[in-house]
């Protein structure tokens, strides 16, 4: 058989998500290499960040940067939802709840609040609320974020019981 293979890890296209929807990521332990790498490359070197004997500091414990979180969820969703269909991120509003230590667990769960189709180019703007909490459960970041995502190509297949994406919408 000669049919053209299905790529692997696609994300989702506009027409495949629903206002309401829920989605969650994997899990994703933050380890003390990943706390020195990012402040090392990004010149975060305040003292929370660099000196664990520090007290007096509001955060007891090895604190990530929110930056770091927020970075490492992201690139959870990219793997999972918006690979090769994610346009554009327009826009972020973060707030920080609670901090996460060296060692902390952490992940995702999406829920998708609005989708707006363009009037052209075959896109949509998608709004979503991603609640960020650790193994514990607490919440420790929440953000809403507009992207603009593909639609599906004029040449794509129908979705089948068979295909990698049927059962995600």
């Amino acid at each position: 058989m000669t049919a053209k293979p299905t790529i692997l890890g696609r994300g989702y296209y506009w027409q495949e998500i629903e206002v309401g929807q829920c989605f969650h990521t994997y899990r994703r332990t933050v380890t003390e290499t990943d706390i020195v790498n990012f402040i090392s490359v990004t010149g975060m070197l305040e003292t929370i960040f660099i000196d664990t004997t520090y007290s007096e500091g509001a955060i007891k414990g090895r604190p990530a940067p929110g930056a770091l979180t927020y970075g490492l969820i992201e690139g959870l969703l990219m793997q999972g939802m918006v690979q090769g269909t994610g346009l554009a991120l327009l826009e972020v509003h973060k707030k920080m709840l609670a901090p996460v230590l060296a060692g902390d667990t952490i992940w995702a769960e999406v829920e998708i609040t609005a989708l707006r189709p363009t009037s052209k180019g075959n896109h949509a703007v998608i709004d979503s609320l991603v609640t960020v909490r650790n193994q514990d459960g607490t919440d420790v970041m929440s953000y809403s974020v507009k992207r603009l995502l593909a639609g599906k190509p004029a040449t794509t297949y129908e979705l089948t019981d068979a295909s990698p994406v049927a059962g995600k919408v």
